[in-house]
């Protein structure tokens, strides 16, 4: 029996679980673009920012984004897709609990660049289709 043509029913689970990981991980892109839009007056009052303050602090992450896309693939064909996919998932998760427990703005921005830097990273090391999970 041929192999290829029969995928092992646990090879095509696993195919499954990443491909919805992967979908989430695309829609929560989208979004935490929203979700920070409905904060702005939140963001204002807790930093006591200005209307510069307020906007940097939304949009910084895009910041991280573009960087994160643009040395992504060089780092990953030195460390290795897996190594950066760690990386940026441990970025995540300290962005995520630094923005929480930020107390001025400075802080808020440099933890919304460092989410921003695995967001941005991110398609490039998970690839933009299920099918290349398979050279993880």
């Amino acid at each position: 029996m041929n192999t290829a043509s029969h995928p092992e029913k646990g090879s095509t689970a696993f195919v499954i679980l990443i491909s919805c990981v992967a979908t989430i991980g695309g829609f929560l892109f989208g979004f935490d673009s929203g979700v920070i839009n409905g904060t702005v007056d939140g963001l204002q009052t807790a930093f006591d920012a200005d209307s510069f303050g307020t906007g940097f602090s939304v949009s910084s992450m895009l910041l991280g984004c573009a960087v994160g896309a643009f040395f992504a693939g060089r780092l990953a064909d030195t460390y290795g897709r897996r190594t950066l996919l760690i990386v940026a998932a441990i970025f995540f998760i300290v962005s995520a609990w630094g923005s929480g427990i930020a107390t001025s703005t400075t802080e808020f921005v440099f933890y919304r660049i460092l989410g921003g830097l695995a967001v941005g990273a991110g398609p490039d090391l998970w690839g933009r289709s299920p099918g290349r999970c398979s050279r993880l």
